[in-house]
């Protein structure tokens, strides 16, 4: 009797006992660092703090069934809590909440199409600012907590960096942030140390969210309303998400499916609409924590980070309410500082880094900062850094000229990429009232990358020809042939 094969069974990597505690505690560390911030970003847009915390929920347990980056923290965010706010503000929680949704779809329906695809046009410069103004976002973030407070807070904060910087190097069996939040909350209530804590921030809620419709409308008034805001949401919230992707796949040494990723978002927002949340999407703080502080690397984190959220908040309201802000605050400096790119700024760098890049840089970091809103920051120095290269590009291209022994014939060789800001000043090239009977202009080192560059082709052609002189193109690939075959004649050249 011939035995079976055995085949090996299928394990799931966190049901490892080494990776389960490490998704478990970081899941927890995590939670207990959303609630403030949930509760913060719901005064921002204008409603009760249950819809914050509700939406952080619903967010971080969606998206890590649905999302594309694993092990990354999607919950609500000042970014969207500053688009929704004036929806909330002016016409209230169910406009929001529709707002919340359309946005979703959005999403989705850009993930599908492929725009996640749009991330391979970012600069490292510009990347590069976005993490370094996350990283000052949310220092700055931390010092209202700081202002204004007993000097025990001062006090508690240092013990906390104390801990975070100086446990790791005797074990990292526990996260530091964990060890921290739970060791300064001990302290307080136990010595009876009078600090703000989470319950100052507002009332946690009592009950498990429900589904519900949003009780609005179904008309052509209400998308006009909503429409605007859930476009500008729906924009915001994925380019924070793939940013915030893009730069966990360069800590974890892993990629990740950016589209699915792109829909996933979406998923969640609808979710969290149809659960009364207020919207959100990945959160670079939340996210450092659960990767860089506490190493997780599996959906599971995530999952449980938002389930923990519900239960601390629901089952030990009364407890969580008594977590010091302080300790909170200091972990999120931790997680400042392990964001920022030090070796940008370092001397050394800055000398040997073009300009141009620094200046993209600089930009981004200056704009986001300026405006809180990470996305026009990116916008912005997406916007430069085409600019600056563009002027680069631009005067790569050369003109030579020689002249044929017998004198009949001059030959113009073109040699670079020529495209709208290369090819503008094409035409001041040629010698047009010195230049004999023919004309030869090779383009066989050249490449014609649109329209402006046959514009200016044309208009060459065409002021040889206004002084009788024949001129012909040569040398064009492939691609530079079927465009200027397509386009040439046709653009009002000369007119």
């Amino acid at each position: 009797m011939m035995s079976r094969p055995v085949l090996p069974r299928f394990r799931p990597q966190w049901l490892s006992p080494r990776v389960l505690r490490t998704e478990v505690l970081g899941g927890l560390v995590v939670a207990l660092a959303l609630i403030p911030e949930a509760i913060s970003f719901s005064i921002i847009a204008g409603v009760d703090p249950r819809v914050g915390l509700f939406a952080s929920f619903t967010m971080a347990v969606t998206i890590s069934l649905a999302g594309g980056r694993r092990a990354m923290i999607s919950a609500a965010t000042g970014a969207i809590a500053l688009v929704v706010a004036p929806v909330a503000r002016e016409y209230g929680v169910d406009y929001l909440v529709a707002t919340v949704v359309l946005g979703g779809v959005i999403q989705a329906l850009l993930g599908l199409a492929g725009v996640a695809r749009l991330m391979r046009f970012l600069p490292r410069s510009v990347m590069v600012g976005f993490v370094n103004a996350l990283a000052i976002l949310i220092f700055t973030a931390q010092l209202p907590y700081l202002t204004d407070v007993p000097w025990s807070v001062y006090a508690l904060v240092v013990a906390g960096l104390a801990v975070m910087v100086g446990l790791p190097r005797l074990t990292t069996v526990i996260p530091a942030p964990l060890v921290a939040i739970v060791t300064l909350t001990a302290v307080t209530v136990i010595a009876g140390i009078a600090v703000p804590t989470v319950g100052d921030q507002g009332e946690l809620p009592h009950t498990l969210p429900t589904p519900g419709i949003p009780d609005i409308a179904p008309t052509f008034e209400t998308l006009r309303i909503i429409g605007p805001y859930a476009v500008a949401m729906a924009l915001v919230g994925l380019m924070e998400s793939l940013m915030t992707a893009k730069l966990v796949d360069d800590i974890t040494d892993e990629h990740s499916n950016k589209t699915r990723e792109s829909w996933g978002q979406g998923l969640a927002n609808v979710v969290t609409g149809f659960f009364g949340g207020m919207g959100g999407c990945a959160m670079i703080g939340q996210t450092m924590i659960n990767v860089k502080s506490s190493g997780a690397r599996t959906r599971l984190s995530t999952f449980l980070a938002g389930v923990f959220l519900l239960i601390l908040v629901v089952a030990l309201g009364p407890v969580v309410a008594l977590i010091p802000m302080a300790a909170l605050v200091g972990v999120m400096i931790m997680v400042s500082v392990g964001t920022f790119d030090w070796h940008s700024v370092h001397p050394a760098t800055l000398r040997k880094m073009p300009k141009s890049e620094t200046a993209v840089m600089l930009a981004t970091v200056a704009v986001t900062v300026a405006t809180h809103n990470l996305a026009i920051g990116v916008v912005v120095g997406v916007v430069l850094a085409t600019v600056l290269f563009a002027q680069r590009v631009a005067h790569l291209v050369s003109v030579d000229s020689v002249l044929d022994p017998d004198g009949s014939t001059k030959i113009y060789r073109v040699t670079g990429q020529l495209f709208f800001a290369s090819s503008n000043d094409l035409v001041f090239q040629f010698d047009y009232a010195g230049d004999p009977a023919n004309v030869v202009i090779d383009l066989s080192e050249a490449h014609v990358w649109d329209a402006s560059t046959v514009a200016s082709l044309d208009a060459v052609e065409t002021k040889y020809h206004q002084r009788g002189i024949d001129v012909s193109i040569t040398g064009m690939n492939e691609s530079s042939k079927q465009r200027h075959q397509a386009l040439a004649g046709r653009l009002g050249a000369g007119h």
